[in-house]
């Protein structure tokens, strides 16, 4: 290996390092539970062009689309406007951005006067203003799931730091010392990956890490494109639904269709269903990040960063005006449902191609748990993403009690709860035996998560799936169990819908039961060993 070779995997470590430090960084300093437990946050080191270089790996949904975000921050501001302590920040999903509690900041690297690159951070933040505390199930447009940074520059010094910005942010959300305390994090973040990238360079100089750069977007790219040229060339086609929009009953098709000639591969989801008037709609970035992030995930393995390089090969479309891509102003708030139902679309369809690299559907449903509560002291609201049971793999069971691929976030510990949020008390946590699809390898199992309200006043909202169309099996894989809620009032019991806000009462017990992952293969295949390891574990009856 020559000495500019030890030097690429020098930098190219070191970077991926100073990503997963800022990761590190944002966690630690952040002020809500969602954030500094459940690490619903990413983080990114951006090269001087706008291209991801290196990632945290922590949010799946929120890394695909870092680059796509910060691009029209850099049509609007170009880089040569900025100054020492300038950043953008955006939340506009119909500029690029996700759904509106994902802020994004991006800080430029400044070496001797000189654009090194930027530093990225991504948080979901527990409350924006709105129409509801946390979550408002029932927003008719974008413009009431909260506040809209449209991409834009600001200061740090003259801006924010308990500038006009931060008062202005400060005064249109529930709980500003949340909020303001999250962003605060995303600077610190922000502020020690600058800090690595310059002291890398004070070591290889400016032309070596640019360089450096450049080459870990063209060894992805490389990678991805070997491992597309090994699949067979055609056209796949597949489709997912979502159950219904939250209104009627009637499902909403994401249709999907690769077309893989070479080393090059499209995701096209030409004659998907259109957008609808609730918040399951997906802003295009999502969509194409979910899309990317399932394709990586078949095609290549753990040791190939996650970077731009990958975007340059794997193409996607969806038609202006469907649920993956829709029109201003319709709300996003629950867009991971769509984002879900794109990864399950793509995987199925290299199902048909890379048979022995797919998994079967998991319950793939971001479910936030959101109690809400206006006390003397102003509203404390809880927020939590629920996951379930993946699906299973050829040689392996799906995993059991996780959140989806493109969330990925960690649960809240039951004592961080109950310390913060002294409204309600967990009474029950436990994994839901035989929920998992049966196959040759079962699907993972999903979970019970029972809360008693301890007060009068408290508002529940929530979206999810999978309460009438469960995960799907593959390969003659069972399909997993469903999903439900319910209220237990008094003797009563009251069967809530997928999407929807609730008022709840003091005593109310809510019970959340998330769905199980599809099998894998026959199940009269199954291992004798392997089942009777579960019921030993109590996972199986």
């Amino acid at each position: 290996m020559t000495g500019s070779h030890i030097g690429q995997a020098i930098v190219t470590q070191a970077l991926l390092a100073a990503a997963h430090e800022m990761g590190v960084k944002l966690i630690r300093s952040a002020h809500s539970p969602i954030v500094r437990e459940a690490q619903d946050c990413s983080a990114a080191i951006i090269n001087k062009s706008g291209q991801v270089v290196a990632q945290a790996e922590l949010t799946a949904i929120q890394l695909g689309s870092i680059s796509q975000t910060l691009a029209p921050c850099l049509q609007r501001f170009p880089p040569e406007t900025l100054r020492e302590g300038d950043f953008y920040i955006s939340n506009d999903p119909y500029h690029m951005g996700q759904h509106v509690q994902d802020i994004f900041i991006f800080s430029p690297v400044f070496y001797k006067d000189e654009l090194l690159g930027f530093t990225a951070s991504v948080v979901h933040h527990i409350d924006l203003g709105g129409g509801a505390p946390g979550l408002n199930p029932n927003a008719a447009d974008v413009h009431q799931e909260g506040i809209i940074f449209p991409p834009s520059k600001y200061n740090f010094a003259s801006d924010w730091s308990g500038g006009p910005l931060e008062q202005l942010v400060a005064a249109n959300v529930r709980m500003p010392e949340a909020t303001i305390g999250d962003i605060y994090a995303q600077f610190a973040a922000n502020s020690i990956g600058g800090k690595r990238l310059i002291a890398l360079t004070d070591r290889y100089g400016a032309g070596f890490i640019r360089a450096a750069m450049d080459e870990m977007l063209n060894y992805s790219e490389r990678r991805v494109r070997a491992a597309i040229g090994k699949l067979p060339d055609g056209t796949y086609i597949a489709e997912s639904a979502i159950e219904d929009d939250g209104i009627g009953d009637t499902p909403i098709f994401i249709r999907g269709k690769i077309d893989v000639a070479g080393e090059l591969l499209n995701v096209s989801f030409e004659g998907t269903d259109p957008q609808v008037a609730t918040n399951i709609n997906c802003p295009m970035a999502s969509t194409v990040a979910a899309a990317v992030a399932c394709a990586k995930s078949v095609l290549t393995g753990e040791d190939i960063p996650f970077n731009d390089g990958a975007a340059r090969v794997i193409t996607v479309d969806a038609p202006e005006g469907s649920i993956l891509n829709p029109r201003r102003p319709a709300p996003v708030r629950a867009r991971l449902l769509a984002s879900h139902r794109v990864f399950n679309t793509v995987m199925k369809a290299l199902a048909q191609a890379a048979p022995e690299s797919v998994i079967a559907e998991g319950f793939d449903t971001t479910t936030p748990i959101c109690f809400s509560s206006l006390g003397s002291k102003g509203y404390n609201i809880y927020l939590e993403i629920l996951g379930g049971g993946y699906g299973a793999a050829q040689g392996s069971d799906g995993c059991d009690g996780v959140d989806c691929p493109l969330s990925n976030c960690s649960n809240i510990p039951i004592e961080s709860i109950e310390m913060d949020y002294p409204f309600l008390r967990v009474e029950e946590y436990a994994l839901l035996p035989d929920s998992g699809g049966r196959g040759r390898y079962r699907g993972g199992l999903g979970f019970c998560r029972s809360y008693r309200i301890l007060e009068d006043g408290v508002t529940f909202s929530t979206y999810s799936d999978r309460f009438v169309l469960p995960a799907k099996g593959i390969f003659d894989g069972e399909a997993g169990a469903k999903a439900s809620i319910t209220v237990v009032r008094n003797e009563e019991e009251i069967s809530l819908k997928s999407k929807c806000g609730f008022s709840l009462l003091k005593d109310d017990l809510v019970v959340v039961r998330t769905g199980g992952g599809g099998g894998y293969g026959n199940p009269r295949e199954r291992n004798l060993e392997l089942h009777a390891r579960d019921r030993t574990q109590g996972l199986a009856g």
